[in-house]
């Protein structure tokens, strides 16, 4: 049978620990690392192509259709979050602040990415197992695509999420019978047009807490995608909006504070 989801997985920042960007400073890693997915029925898929051209044709000053969020203007960012923000669609989002992690825990390559990226399909798995009643098409499973990054091996990750399968560890909530582990794979971002959409999310939900070269954050994005973020029962925070670590040992300033007041 065919997958009844699919779930594209993008991020915002990168996965360095130390020498962090300063707002109006040079080089450095970002202090945060924003992973992001898109969910929906499988039966959308071509439809994603059709929300991103919606989006391209409100921008005719756009030589082509591929969005890259970064390379937007504030108002241009400002409507491709309203257009994704009004479809059949859910994110779920992990922020992470990098300040707080002491030396030495993450040493080895994508060790961080990794666990992030665990929190984000446990939480992809509870949105899948949460709205099956509503999608009884297709066997239930999602099928997820990443959008490549340099020097990550798709195949280790797989081993990986095959490693976390087998724990019995209680610390391991992923719902294991819709994750389609040999499905996970990753394309270019180019090359599709839900990997842009997903781009565009976890860049929103980036602005609200990684500093511009001002030192100013922007809600503005995140606020627009707030009724597509995954909730159980009303309650965003862990389940659409997760803090890594949790909210008091991420030494958010006041302006960083506003996201979480927001989907709290």
């Amino acid at each position: 049978m065919t997958h009844t989801y699919v779930a594209y997985i993008d991020e915002s920042g990168d996965d360095g620990l130390g020498k962090y960007r300063e707002p109006g400073g040079r080089g450095g890693a970002s202090p945060w690392l924003v992973i992001s997915a898109c969910i929906f029925r499988a039966t959308h898929q071509l439809d994603a192509v059709t929300w991103r051209d919606e989006i391209s044709s409100r921008m005719p000053e756009k030589k082509s259709r591929t969005l890259h969020f970064k390379d937007l203007s504030h108002g241009q960012k400002v409507v491709a979050a309203q257009v994704i923000g009004n479809k059949p669609l859910r994110t779920v989002s992990i922020l992470a602040a990098k300040r707080p992690i002491p030396d030495g825990i993450y040493t080895q390559k994508n060790q961080l990415y990794f666990y992030l990226t665990r929190y984000l399909i446990e939480r992809i798995s509870w949105l899948c197992r949460d709205m099956r009643p509503r999608a009884p098409e297709g066997d239930g499973r999602v099928k997820i695509t990443f959008s490549r990054r340099g020097g990550m091996s798709y195949e280790d990750f797989r081993a990986y999420l095959t490693r976390l399968q087998g724990a019995s560890s209680d610390d391991v909530r992923i719902h294991w019978p819709v994750i389609d582990i040999s499905a996970v794979d990753a394309q270019d971002h180019s090359k599709l047009a839900s990997l842009q959409i997903a781009d565009a999310v976890a860049s929103s939900f980036a602005a609200a807490v990684e500093p511009d070269i001002y030192g100013n954050c922007e809600t503005r994005y995140s606020e627009l995608l707030r009724g597509v973020t995954y909730n159980h029962k009303g309650k965003f925070l862990s389940y659409g909006l997760k803090s890594v670590p949790t909210l008091d040992r991420c030494l958010l300033s006041a302006e960083q504070q506003k996201i979480f007041d927001m989907f709290g």
